[in-house]
């Protein structure tokens, strides 16, 4: 129907359009002008134009139809809520009147908050940083954590942490003083706010889309277009608690939502909500789904979105408002199952379980609120129902038991929701809010809930069943048995503990009641289910049975703790013997996967085995199982139960007096260790008392003594190995022994130590003598070990202690240790012990193990000899039984230990020995006692069958096929077995002493008074001959009797026949056992000698301190040879000397070093700054200083000279070590080759000339030559001469202008180029060229001196930095300084000096001073540095330099040295000093030492220096040094200035003539040098000592210093403070340091890990710090790369020259990077228990370990990481 379009409708379309346009209009000017306007409209007391005014322009703003990018409407809203102020003013002005006194602060997944279990009432608690260092938590038992989920800070929450625990903010309660906030401040955010909350909802409305693969990403799509909205709202939220109570009204005012939803968008809303009702299947969840207001549908869409972060943010940040807190807990309770749903749904459901936990803790930790939810809301119910239609989502059919009928379902492990843990946050929630007693409560006392629960756990009873595989090895191992643990462990078990808590006192008797009512219900339904009758179904194996261990449990503490009558709780017979089939089952296939039957199921069953006797799950698994069968065992017929066991083992058909049998089930070698698992259980069986009568202390106590005894354990070890329950380890247990104190009890602290060059040592905790004497149980080690070798580890430390004691040398047996009583309920027990069946067993293996019969072994003697003392030590009243079976008249052991047993009739194949006997002579006496052959099987169905017709009184009684009886024969059948009568003649008793007999290896090892000489004290610890007369003693003492029977034995003198063997094949096999037996023990003796001879030579090979080597290798060594020197090839093995063609060379290792660099002026190291106050200035080191230097004078003076005036090689140096060791040149490269081929993973890269030594395996990498030695001229270098001085001047002259015989082409010279080359390559190029032209022969001069003179420098801060310790050192040990002297100096004979500029010259004649006015000149004398001179004369002279020149050169430099001493120190003066002492010394002048006396030449050296462009100048007007200057402190400050060149100097001589240095006190340092020099001629008494009495001058002093000085002052282009610079040389540095580290870590962590990087501005991923400088670097960071280099790598080469020292801040320990390669060093931090705490994650207080620091600082000054640390790794420069 068209109709034309009326007036009215065209009004409509235009409305909008000019809305639009007016707001346009307005513009941003007015927004402001607008907002004022509007907000005094709305303060008139009639504002209902304003009201109109205001809609219309939020209708126009916030229009849904815009684009969500749009900013302009977030603009109108500040601006408008602010009512015309600055945004910024008003959120300042509203903070003010913040009333909150919760923090609530909220995070994200990653940030570091702390758990204090001192002050928590809820264990979920958690503070930020601020508030946990703001509160008092000293002594409190706390840890910093890395949350994993987020979470949101508790601090004044007084429901959740004690008030004792908050901080100074919140204690304060700051809140409760502020004013109240002013009406119209928030007037306008009423009126925008709830509009601007409809605007985003309707935003997410629109932009739902039901995402299926393709729309995924849209929904981030939506989300990232929402972010400054929601943005927004969370800012709102941190504006503090007045804008909060606005949000909470607008959120939760029900009438709002419906004005405003009935005004926008109907339709939207509507259509989307019908949706979600028709997908929905449960009636009560769409009810809750119809939204009454803003936070329900917010929540709602949070949930559909999947819970972004923000959204989350912004709910949680809300929460510190308490009406909001009670509203949102609600709403999210109705939304739980929908909340299920959309997390089975995700793809992300990782992220989103996080998410979600991170608000449910936030709810469900605080009791009032939980309690409260409970009763309103029903959250239990929801709960339970939420997590049983989650699971039945993923269920199978059983297939335990009865496959085809099964009528059991059990969840699927394979599937994603178990594998991926998605129940996880439902399941946490619901252990979560089982923790608060009210809520327990009220979930024991709901029956229907009970029950309901009850079947959600029957949901994993017999999950993930394993069947044995019989022929194929299975193709694919499934890994789905994690799955299935952990499921038991977070689903079930904790649960149960939670519920358990609650179930501690007399008052809460009929919840356990009720509890353990409906486990049995729940169990008979399974039993049912399954079709179970009384056979398990054969190889199969399920590890999960979580109704039995809840009906364990509650069982447990019933008696333990609520006096309740173990009898009361227990179904009939029938149903226990039903019960205790699976458990019982699990054990035997325990037995079964240790025995290899199970190995074709591949690795993961043993995974399993493992898994179930875990320290988390063992208390949860293996020991309520163990527990279970105690109380099936104390109830039942023991016959039936001991007979059970071994059936179960299949070890029944072994039990027989015969020497041969048939095993239908088990080959021969599985049955030793089948019978040995039977055992073993019987003995925990019995033995165990964890359930059974043991308080929590004693089971800790227990644990902990178990755990020590495998091995020492750290502090985190045991806490992480001891079961949590029942002793929590968190929080004080009132009443209780806290785990620190039994601890103490029970083991001794081993602080960490340290091996020089070894792996770092953790502080470890280790027994107490008086534990291994008395506490020591072998039974508690076996049921706890995870790995078998465990058991041995633990028996060997024990015998090592005996050992050490002194109490027992051989090989101990398992200790017997006494148990705690049993608890009256659990007597039963001990029925078990006293039983016929069981004796039979006994006496069976008794005489098996003493006829050598085959699979027996000393575990099983040992094991059955426990079984006879346990027995003794728990007596049973004896019950005579009147049906006298043959084997023994009574159940009682005393009785039948000394009852004889004669004849015993077996089955045994025909083929057997014992059929050929003839039948003994059958009497009438005798025929009564032949002992029946025993069939355990048979007796069992016995009792079984007597049970059932007790009570099934119906006649139709189910007809079960004997499935064990009725046994199919193979073909190649065995032989038939026929019934033969075996005499035996014997008794318990007399077999125990034979088999002592056999055992001690003696006829008559007891004589028959023995018993009387018995000292009983020796008889605890010992091996299998102390345990029998342990057990003889025992019964001797409990019964006349016996004694009697005992003496009767041992004194029938007749020494006993020895059994003969059996029989030829029983005799091979016993051969071949003892054989292979023999075997193993050589095998393990050659192993040892090997190991031993390893050792031994590792120790020599790698002691660094060890003297012999010493001598054999200190190649400058002293004493002087005629012959050639010989070198030992390490590869070839031959001796000779080095030839010019075959040279040998020592194997070094090159290495670029900052370390000189690095030295401070003071001894003190510099602090870690850890403030934004503090700051590391780098201007006062070494390297700084030298730069500075050289690059002042590059600014005036000739750079060739510049060149010689100085010393390069402070900042990457080279540094040459060697091992000593060495090889021929052409040996090595052969070697080298043979390691490229090699293909192994080498720590090292043999592309770069990298190698181990092949002697010792040191890390090396180039090969240094040994220059050919031709000893026979040291005798004429050595002697001294009595030349006059001026002659050996001229001598050294002529040496320097002779210039030496060009090297001729030889191998040698080819290979000392080569190493030349190498020594280039080890540093970078920036370290090499200080010149104006790099590459020039000059600089290439600089840079090998400099290499000389960085070893030595190093080699004297090695000695710690003087000569006064002497002789040897260790690092002198390494030098090899005299090869790297001849290798430098014949590359550096390649320069000659230009005689013009000789300084050598300079230092000893006059010459004119006219030609001075070059452009540039050269460098005066007193700038330069007198230790590089010297190496320069020592390595331009030709080899080898006689003794008297090298002294004649030192005593002429030492000249230089002192004048410019005596130049710097006249500097120091005040000028009216400076006056005086020129006075003082000119009147000496013409005395008779004038020379050699320093106030004369100090004196002429001020007025030379006055003169012209005096220095003095420049600290004329200011004379700080207000210090007089006496003649002694002169003295000693020239002795101080000239010490560093006597040391080197010293050092230079002792390694090129071999002269020893001697050690002397510090303070006589220098006249010892001097002497040693030959300086002075005797050393005077110390303190007379004269520095200036060591001048020796060649020609006239006074004009030689005047020519010295006349060269400063003669610099007029130079400022005078440039000069002073220059003049004033500082020679002392102290040694080395890293930066000082704060004792606490957390100082460190604190102020660096939340730092931003200076360079790229933000917050590194994995902030590093350099221990060097203290440089703040991000490590593996993109954000920092250059040219494909990470940070670290960077820096290592710019502030250690490849060599990076750094502390990573998240993880608190320290990475090397040296070169190429990294190696993680290990940290200097550790926690009070001497442990690493690695990545944090125990996040325990760290303090620094003083000697830790001190080891790797030492590594890094003797550039020794690549030695000691082995684990190196490339980095590929992405560190």
């Amino acid at each position: 129907m068209c109709r034309a379009m009326t007036k009215k409708d065209e009004l409509l379309l235009i409305q909008p359009c000019q809305k639009c346009m007016m707001a346009a209009s307005l513009g941003r000017r007015d927004k402001k002008a607008t907002a004022t306007r509007l907000k005094a409209d709305l303060n008139r007391t009639d504002n209902s134009s304003g009201v109109r005014q205001l809609q219309e322009l939020l209708d126009a703003v916030l229009n849904p139809e815009k684009p969500a990018a749009d900013t302009e409407a977030l603009d109108w809203c500040k601006c408008l809520i602010a009512g015309g102020e600055g945004f910024e003013d008003f959120c300042k002005t509203v903070r003010s009147y913040d009333n909150a006194t919760l923090c609530g602060l909220v995070w994200t997944a990653n940030f570091v908050a702390y758990r204090c279990r001192t002050c928590g009432i809820s264990p979920c608690m958690s503070l930020c940083a601020e508030c946990f260092n703001n509160g008092d938590h000293t002594g409190h038992d706390f840890n910093m954590f890395r949350s994993q989920a987020g979470g949101a800070c508790d601090c004044g929450d007084s429901n959740v942490m004690r008030e004792s625990g908050f901080c100074r903010r919140h204690r304060l309660r700051t809140g409760e003083n502020v004013p109240s906030i002013p009406r119209d401040l928030l007037l306008m955010s009423e009126m925008v706010l709830p509009r601007f909350i409809l605007c985003i909802i309707q935003y997410l409305r629109d932009g739902y889309i039901e995402p299926d693969t393709s729309t995924e990403r849209d929904l981030q799509k939506v989300l990232q277009q929402l972010e400054p909205q929601i943005s927004f709202l969370e800012e709102l939220t941190k504006m503090g608690g007045a804008m909060r109570t606005v949000l909470t009204k607008i959120l939760t005012n029900q009438q709002t939502f419906k004005d405003l939803s009935m005004d926008a968008g109907q339709s939207v809303g509507q259509r989307k909500r019908v949706k979600l009702s028709s997908n929905t299947k449960d009636p009560c969840i769409i009810e809750s789904l119809k939204h009454k207001c803003f936070l329900e549908e917010l929540l709602f869409w949070t949930i559909k979105y999947e819970f972004p972060q923000k959204m989350v943010t912004f709910l949680l940040n809300m929460l510190p408002d308490q009406d909001y807190k009670i509203t949102f807990t609600k709403t999210f309770v109705q939304h739980y199952a929908f909340i299920m749903k959309t997390l089975m749904k995700s793809h992300e459901s990782d992220t989103m379980s996080n998410r979600i936990v991170h608000i449910s803790v936030q709810l469900f930790s605080n009791e009032e609120l939980a309690r409260h939810v409970t009763e309103e809301c029903q959250l239990l119910d929801i709960m339970v129902t939420v997590l049983l239609y989650m699971m039945e989502s993923c269920l199978i059919k059983s297939e335990l038991q009865d496959e085809e009928n099964s009528r059991h379902v059990v969840v699927n492990c394979s599937e994603a929701l178990l594998k991926n843990n998605t129940y996880w946050p439902l399941v946490s929630d619901f252990i979560n809010i089982l923790s608060h007693q009210s809520v327990a409560k009220n979930f024991l006392e709901d029956h229907s809930l009970l029950m309901l629960w009850m079947s959600f756990v029957s949901f994993f009873q017999g999950m993930n069943l394993n069947k044995r595989e019989l022929n194929e090895h299975v193709e694919f191992e499934s890994q789905t048995y994690y799955a299935a643990f952990a499921a038991e462990l977070e689903a079930c078990a904790q649960p149960m503990w939670g519920l358990l808590t609650h179930c501690k006192v007399k008052e809460t008797q009929e919840y356990t009641k009720t509890v353990v009512r409906y486990c049995l219900e729940t169990l008979q339904i399974w039993f049912d289910a399954i079709g179970f009758i009384d056979e398990p179904a054969p190889n199969q194996v399920t590890f999960h049975l979580p109704l039995h261990r809840y009906y364990a449990m509650f069982l447990s503490k019933a008696v333990k703790c609520q006096g309740l009558d173990l009898d009361s709780l227990l179904p009939d017979q029938e149903m226990l013997m039903k019960i205790m089939v699976h458990p019982l089952q699990i054990q035997a296939c325990l037995s079964e996967i240790h025995s290899n039957m199970w190995v074709r199921n591949g690795l993961q069953i043993k995974g399993q085995a493992m898994t179930y006797v875990q320290s988390h799950f063992c208390n949860s698994m293996i020991d309520p199982d163990i527990y279970l069968l105690q109380v099936c065992a104390s109830r039942l017929d023991p016959d039936y139960f001991i007979s059970s066991v071994f059936e179960r083992f299949k070890v029944v058909d072994l039990l027989t007096m015969a020497s041969q049998h048939q095993n239908a089930v088990l080959d021969s070698e599985q049955e030793r260790p089948m019978l040995e698992g039977a055992l073993t259980f019987l003995v925990i069986l019995t033995s165990l008392r964890v359930h059974l009568g043991m308080t929590d202390d004693e089971i800790l106590r227990a644990e902990m003594v178990s755990q020590l005894c495998m091995n020492d354990r750290t502090h985190s070890a045991l806490l992480d190995l001891i079961p949590e329950n029942p002793n929590p380890k968190s929080g004080i247990v009132p009443g209780s022994c806290s785990f620190e104190e039994m601890l103490s009890a029970v083991a001794d602290f081993k602080a960490p130590v340290f091996e020089p060059g070894g792996s770092m040592q953790q502080g470890m905790y280790t027994p107490k003598a008086e534990v291994w004497e008395k506490e020591f149980d072998p039974i508690m080690v076996v049921l706890r070990t995870v790995y078998r070798r465990d058991v041995q580890s633990a028996m060997d430390r024990y015998s090592a202690f005996l050992k050490q004691s002194g109490i027992h040398t051989g090989n101990p047996w398992p200790p017997y240790k006494e148990r705690t009583p049993l608890h009256p309920c659990y007597k039963g027990l001990t029925k078990l012990l006293h039983c016929k069946t069981l004796h039979i067993v006994i006496f069976t293996l008794l005489y098996k193990i003493w006829m050598d019969h085959q699979n027996m072994s000393e575990h099983v003697l040992c094991m059955v000899l426990y079984l006879i003392e346990l027995g003794l030590d728990n007596q049973e009243p004896c019950i005579e039984e009147h049906c006298h079976d043959s084997w023994f008249p009574g159940t009682n052991l005393l009785s039948n230990l000394h009852h004889v047993i004669n004849f015993v009739r077996v089955r045994v194949p025909e083929t057997a020995p014992e059929v050929k006997r003839e039948a003994p002579p059958s009497t009438s006496t005798e025929a009564s006692s032949y002992a029946q052959v025993f069939s355990l099987v048979a007796e069992r169905r016995r009792k079984f069958q007597e049970i059932i017709n007790r009570s099934n009184t119906e006649a139709t009684q189910v007809v079960r096929p004997k499935s064990s009886s009725t046994r199919w024969v193979p073909p190649g059948t065995p032989p038939q077995l026929v019934t033969e009568i075996l005499e035996i003649r014997e008794s318990m008793l007399s077999l125990l002493i034979k088999l002592h007999q056999k055992l001690s290896s003696k006829q008559n090892s007891l004589s028959a008074s023995w018993l009387e000489d018995m000292d009983t004290s020796r008889h605890t610890h010992g091996d299998g001959i102390t345990a029998i007369e342990r057990i003889l003693t025992k019964a001797a003492m409990r019964s006349c009797q016996i004694k009697r029977s005992i003496q009767d034995i041992c004194g029938k003198v007749c020494p006993p026949v020895p059994p003969k063997k059996n029989s030829p094949t029983d005799k091979k096999t016993m051969d071949k056992e003892e054989r292979r037996q023999r075997a193993r023990e050589r095998q393990q003796k050659l192993l040892a000698e090997f190991a031993s001879r390893q050792k031994s030579f590792m120790e020599t090979a790698m002691d660094v301190e060890s003297p012999d080597t010493e001598a054999a290798m200190d190649l400058g060594a002293s004493e002087v040879m005629e012959s050639e020197v010989l070198y030992d090839c390490v590869i070839c093995g031959q001796s000779g000397p080095s030839t010019e063609d075959r040279p040998t060379g020592l194997v070094v290792l090159l290495q670029a070093s900052s370390v000189l660099g690095h030295r401070c002026k003071s001894k003190e190291a510099k602090k870690l700054p850890t403030s934004d106050e503090e700051h590391i200035y780098a201007a006062d080191t070494c390297g700084v200083a030298h730069d500075v230097r050289l690059t002042l004078m590059q600014q005036f003076f000739k750079d060739s000279s510049c060149l010689q005036s100085v010393s390069i090689g402070w900042d990457g140096g080279v540094y040459v070590q060697t091992c000593g060791h060495t090889l021929h040149i052409d040996c090595h490269k052969s070697y080298m080759e043979s390691l490229r081929n090699d293909q192994v993973l080498q720590g090292f890269s043999v592309d770069k000339g990298e190698f181990t030594c092949p002697l010792c395996r040191q890390f090396a990498n180039s090969v240094l030559p040994c220059r050919p030695g031709r000893e026979t001229e040291a005798g004429a270098w050595h002697t001294p001469t009595n030349k006059k001085t001026f002659v050996l001047v001229k001598e050294v002259e002529d040496l320097q202008e002779k210039l030496g015989p060009f090297p001729t082409e030889s191998n040698l010279s080819k290979e000392m180029e080569l190493v030349i080359k190498d020594i280039k390559n080890t540093t970078q190029k920036k370290y090499m060229d200080y010149g104006k032209n790099p590459g020039s022969p000059d600089n290439d001069f600089l840079f090998m001196y400099s290499v000389a003179r960085t070893n030595l420098e190093l080699e004297l801060v090695h000695r710690g930095g003087n000569l006064c310790s002497g002789g040897a050192s260790a690092a002198a040990k390494r030098s090899c300084l005299n090869q790297l002297f001849h290798v430098l100096a014949m590359h550096m004979r390649l320069y000659s000096i230009d005689s013009a500029y000789n300084p050598w010259t300079k230092l000893t004649q006059l010459f004119d001073m006219s030609g001075f006015d070059e452009k540039r000149p050269e460098v005066p004398m007193l700038f330069r540095d007198v230790p590089s001179l010297l190496i320069i004369f020592v390595l331009t002279m030709p080899q080898p330099l006689r003794k008297e020149h090298f002294t004649c050169v030192v005593k002429m430099l030492y000249n230089l040295q002192f004048t410019q001493a005596l130049a710097a120190l006249s500097t120091k003066f005040s000028p009216e000093e400076r006056q005086a002492w020129s006075t003082s010394g000119a009147l000496k002048k013409n005395a008779a030492n004038a020379e050699t006396s320093f106030e004369v030449l100090l004196s002429h050296v001020i007025s030379e220096l006055s003169k012209d462009n005096s220095v003095y100048k420049v600290n004329a007007e200011e004379t700080l040094m207000v210090s007089v200057w006496s003649p002694q402190s002169i003295e000693f400050s020239l002795q101080q200035f000239c010490l560093p060149f006597l040391r080197l100097s010293c050092l230079l001589q002792h390694h090129l003539y071999g002269d020893n240095l001697t050690s002397c006190l510090e303070e006589e340092e220098f006249s010892s040098l001097a002497v040693c020099l030959g300086l002075l001629s005797s050393a005077p008494p110390s303190n007379t000592v004269h520095s200036a009495s060591c001048l020796k001058w060649a020609v006239s002093t006074f004009d030689l210093v005047s020519q010295w000085c006349t060269e400063v002052t003669g610099l007029f282009q130079m400022q005078a403070e440039q000069s002073l610079t220059l003049l004033v040389q500082e020679p002392q540095w102290a040694s080395p340091r890293l930066l000082q580290l704060p004792d606490n870590y957390n100082i460190i962590f604190q102020y660096y890990h939340r730092k931003a990087c200076t360079a790229c501005k933000k917050v590194p991923k994995d902030p590093a710090l350099c221990l060097v400088c203290g440089t703040f670097v991000c490590l593996k960071g993109v954000c920092c790369k250059q040219q494909g280099i990470c940070e670290c790598v960077l820096h290592s080469q710019h502030c250690g020259a490849a060599t990076g020292i750094f502390l990573l801040i998240n993880a608190s320990v320290i990475i090397i990077i040296r070169g190429h390669r990294f190696c993680l060093w290990g940290s200097v931090y550790l926690d009070a228990h001497g442990e690493e705490d690695r990545d944090l994650r125990r996040g325990k207080p760290l303090f620094l370990c003083e000697e830790r620091y001190r080891v790797l600082e030492q590594q890094w000054v003797s550039h020794t990481f690549d030695h000691i640390n082995k684990r190196w790794g490339p980095h590929y420069n992405g560190l």
